[in-house]
């Protein structure tokens, strides 16, 4: 039989097929995704789960003129392969190659760039809103999975749109997971809708016999009395000023179609509630849905992953893996601790304090706001929230961060996973904002440790009485200390570390960029070049009495961050020289002011200078000048 995907580069091609061609194109995407995600991971198992849907939508409405908004993006690379990319998919979440999310600049038929949760609803209005304005008849799409439904963000958009009446569609693609499965009162009134199907037994008993026009005509003539009769769950969205359509299968691809093509010619704000398995077709990503959402590479035949992290005690552990068993250790020892995360339990490795205490973690689902807000009530009430966000996402709080917390002076410790560059997950990832904008906020200390071993002293200080708004910030993947497992010792506030006295250049170094630095120094050394390193371990309050130290003798300073030199710890330092008088020249390696792209961390941590590599080349150029 001949493949049909071969023949599909855009979805013009996809429309010359006929509906019964669709089954088969959607398995032929599946087998596509399968093979090329064993060799190149990503985001697996969502983009599975959508793949009928995907292949529907663009059969039925006329993209890229018609809008389709992704909500997060991890869904998309069915759409990524329809649209023009299928011959260069290979090079997805690469460097120099596709991002592994959404993006205008990519492909005209990114309508919206993505990356964070619940936003399509209110971008989708936008261009809804735009197009009544231009007069145009643009049909608008916006996907949004259940357990993005849970930000704060689609409920505000939602809430604008059905109040304008306008005309959009909103696909709820309710899979019951996100990374973890999800949490909540709508979790639990998706799932009644789902299990009770009495009202859309009615409607469509009611759609097959009167015909597609007439039902329509008596669907609004009846309003919500009869919905509400038959089926009080419809309320929610109705109450809204969303007619309700659902929920359907999710991978009936014909009655999708049908369906699509019904919605098409309704106007105003409708939402269709599709029910879909995340993984779907492939055994392994469908019985472990959490594991299998970014798996790395696996044999595609076995299912066996092919670089599955094993915990080796002999060597480096991931700071998340630290932070999860230490802050158990914390909990027995304070029994005020809690841990509280949204919808990241297993990625930040709460999941493990989840596991020896149940009753005091909780999962917030996705709501970054909330669940400051809420550790902040906490606080208030005495208890000890241990509040972990990836950095990335943090910036979603920032105004919870100063209102509620900080302007409060409650202690809340802010555990930011993710800290710095993360790699192929690209610029809506990487978190190298949090120490600039935490730096500016009053009362909050902002911390990075160089180690585990700092990572798990720097939690021990930050639930001691009076430590106030605590931020330690770490980045993914794996530390440079085997044996991180000692006792806790209590760090002084503000004070930072001499790790090497020299008298040539001296480098200031702020989180895991300290190993970086370390190595560097010690190449420096068998040049003949006397380095002063200090792991500086605050940005705020910042080590003064080092600042001195350097500012009255050394001329060359180099300040390493994993973060945005605009506003990070090395314009911190620089404000401080300039401050007091030092003629100081400062070099600031980190993040330079723009956004990065994806790659590996590696090359990405290269392409910014602040690797070993870098740092010590940047040494060497500045000898010249002593």
């Amino acid at each position: 039989m001949e493949k049909l995907l071969t023949n599909i580069n855009v979805p013009e091609d996809l429309r010359k097929l006929k509906v019964e061609q669709l089954e088969q194109l959607s398995a032929e995407l599946r087998d596509f995704i399968i093979d090329k995600c064993s060799e190149n991971p990503g985001h697996f198992g969502a983009s599975l789960g959508t793949i009928e849907l995907t292949v529907a939508i663009h059969y039925v409405f006329k993209t890229p003129y018609d809008k389709l908004i992704w909500d997060v993006g991890h869904q998309a690379y069915a759409h990524k392969i329809l649209t023009g990319r299928k011959n260069t998919f290979d090079t997805n979440r690469k460097y120099n190659g596709l991002s592994g999310f959404p993006k205008m600049k990519e492909s005209e038929y990114d309508a919206f760039g993505v990356g964070h949760a619940s936003t399509s609803i209110s971008a989708g209005l936008g261009m809804a809103v735009a197009a009544r304005l231009n007069g145009e008849d643009r049909k608008v799409i916006s996907v949004i999975g259940d357990g993005s439904f849970s930000g704060g963000m689609a409920f505000e958009g939602l809430n604008n749109a059905g109040w304008q009446n306008a005309d959009m569609l909103v696909i709820l693609n309710d899979n019951n997971i996100a990374i973890d499965p999800n949490v909540g009162a709508l979790k639990k009134y998706f799932t009644n809708i789902t299990l009770s199907g009495k009202y859309n037994k009615w409607k469509r008993s009611i759609w097959n016999r009167l015909g597609e026009s007439k039902f329509r005509w008596a669907l609004k003539r009846m309003g919500n009395t009869v919905k509400s009769a038959i089926f009080s769950e419809g309320n929610l969205f109705e109450s809204l000023g969303f007619r309700y359509f659902g929920p359907i299968d999710g991978h009936d691809i014909n009655m999708l179609v049908k369906t699509l093509s019904r919605l098409k010619t309704i106007k105003g704000a409708k939402i269709l509630h599709v029910v879909t398995k995340k993984g779907k077709g492939y055994k392994p990503a469908e019985e472990n849905q959490t594991e299998w959402h970014a798996p790395g590479t696996f044999d595609k035949n076995t299912g066996k992953k092919l670089n599955a992290h094993v915990v080796d005690p002999s060597k480096p552990a991931k700071y998340q893996d630290v932070f999860g068993e230490t802050i158990v250790e914390l909990a027995r020892m304070n029994p005020k601790i809690l841990g509280i995360t949204p919808a990241m339990a297993t990625g930040c490795s709460l999941n493990i304090m989840m596991h020896n205490y149940p009753d005091r973690v909780f999962d917030v689902g996705i709501a970054e706001a909330h669940a400051v807000t809420f550790s902040a009530g906490l606080a208030a009430a005495g208890y000890m929230p241990f509040c972990n966000i990836y950095s990335s996402f943090m910036q979603r709080a920032f105004d919870s961060v100063i209102h509620d917390v900080a302007l409060q002076n409650l202690n809340v410790v802010f555990c930011l996973d993710r800290g710095g560059i993360v790699g192929e997950d690209g610029p809506t990832h990487h978190g190298v904002f949090d120490l600039a904008y935490f730096r500016l906020i009053p009362n909050i200390t902002v911390s990075a440790p160089m180690n585990e071993v700092e990572l798990r002293n720097m939690m021990y200080t930050a639930q001691l009485p009076s430590a106030g708004p605590f931020s330690i910030r770490y980045p993914r993947g794996n530390g440079f200390t085997p044996n991180w497992r000692v006792p806790f010792e209590k760090i002084p506030l503000g004070r930072g570390r001499i790790l090497k006295e020299g008298s040539d250049i001296a480098i200031l170094s702020i989180g895991h960029p300290g190993n970086f630095a370390a190595i560097a120094v010690e190449k420096a050394e068998e040049h003949g070049i006397s380095v002063m390193h200090c792991d500086m371990r605050f940005v705020k309050p910042i080590d003064k009495d080092i600042l001195h130290s350097v500012g009255k003798k050394f001329k060359h300073v180099i300040t390493v961050e994993d973060g945005t030199v605009a506003g990070g710890m090395g314009s911190a330092v620089a404000e401080f020289f300039a401050r007091h008088g030092y003629d100081c020249c400062v070099e600031m390696l980190g993040v330079p002011d723009q956004f990065i792209q994806q790659g590996t961390v590696q090359e990405l941590q290269a392409k910014c200078g602040f690797d070993a590599k870098g740092i010590y080349n940047t040494v060497l150029r500045l000898m010249q000048d002593v």
